[in-house]
């Protein structure tokens, strides 16, 4: 893919799949909903308490991909150094992504169901440093 293309991917809904790393264990590699703007950072959402939280407050970097469900099947990976770990906020983290996976109507009973465990949620930035891409779609034609 182009710069172009990987950064359009990355920015459209897809669930992304996060990997840390976890000591001497394999990495924990989990689901998430992500943000991206071409040229910016990635940033996701999580419980600070969660076993990802803590993690993430261990390491340095972090490695994320996305990719298509169907044939011709596409993906785009990236890696890079956490650049900031925050204190997430309802209107300018939380519901964003809410209503960007789940639309605005679900997105607000999402968020109702779930607005006490959003008080100990955490905002983690991401340089987009390293991509590692595919389109079999290109490829095979």
């Amino acid at each position: 893919m182009t710069r172009a293309e990987r950064e359009a991917f990355l920015a459209a809904v897809r669930v992304g799949v996060l990997s840390i790393a976890d000591g001497t264990r394999g990495p924990l590699t989990v689901p998430v909903w992500y943000g991206y703007e071409p040229g910016g950072e990635l940033w996701f959402v999580t419980d600070r308490d969660s076993r990802k939280g803590k993690l993430l407050l261990l390491v340095d970097r972090i490695s994320l991909c996305a990719q298509t469900e169907a044939p011709p099947y596409k993906y785009v990976s990236v890696e890079g150094p956490i650049a900031a770990i925050e204190r997430a906020d309802l209107e300018r983290h939380r519901r964003p992504l809410a209503h960007r996976y789940l639309g605005r109507e679900l997105g607000e009973r999402y968020l109702a169901g779930s607005s006490a465990e959003g008080d100990g949620s955490i905002v983690v930035r991401v340089k987009t440093e390293r991509w590692l891409t595919v389109d079999y779609g290109k490829a095979f034609g």
